[in-house]
């Protein structure tokens, strides 16, 4: 996808039809909505805020781009983004005022897994996040908090380990702190 100013809101809208296509429940699309929307403004806002090496080549037709998998695996959907910035991503604690900051932390705590790897073929690297296809949430004998993710190595791939709370309460507090 191109890095243009309407490039997340398109990823988000491909999301939608791509899944809604395949028969995912709406619930798992609103999910995969909302993680597509961090992970694209993650690949946007990284590739334009000057912090990236500048010792990328640009893309032949001068527009940046980022690239944006869906696939079914093992029971759940993977969303995969590409960006040019070989940082990793990093899960920070924001204070309750600050205008941004929470990206990687909405995918920890709405993803059953995520991590990322550096690009194989390309510069850069790769975020990904895994949502079940099936509900896995319970309540029942469960603390409601989200406790620090803390990252391990599995298979050369960093994944982050989460304790979870109820997805829809946490995505409709999202949804709600995003419409103010």
């Amino acid at each position: 996808m191109a890095d243009t100013p309407n490039a997340v809101a398109l990823a988000r809208l491909h999301t939608a039809d791509v899944l809604v296509g395949w028969g995912v429940a709406s619930d798992a699309v609103e999910t995969a909505k909302l993680l597509v929307s961090e992970l694209a403004t993650n690949a946007v806002r990284h590739s334009e805020d000057g912090e990236a090496p500048t010792s990328l080549p640009p893309s032949q037709s001068g527009v940046e781009t980022f690239e944006l998998l869906l696939e079914v695996v093992s029971g759940a959907v993977r969303l995969s983004v590409w960006d040019r910035d070989p940082r990793p991503p990093v899960l920070k604690e924001v204070g309750v005022d600050a205008m941004g900051g929470r990206g990687i932390f909405i995918v920890a705590a709405m993803s059953r897994v995520w991590g990322y790897y550096p690009a194989r073929s390309a510069p850069g690297k790769v975020v990904w996040a895994e949502i079940a296809l099936v509900a896995e949430w319970s309540n029942e004998g469960r603390d409601a908090s989200v406790s620090s993710p803390g990252l391990s190595e599995s298979d050369g791939l960093r994944t982050a380990e989460v304790a979870r709370a109820d997805p829809h309460l946490i995505g409709r507090v999202l949804v709600g702190i995003k419409d103010l």
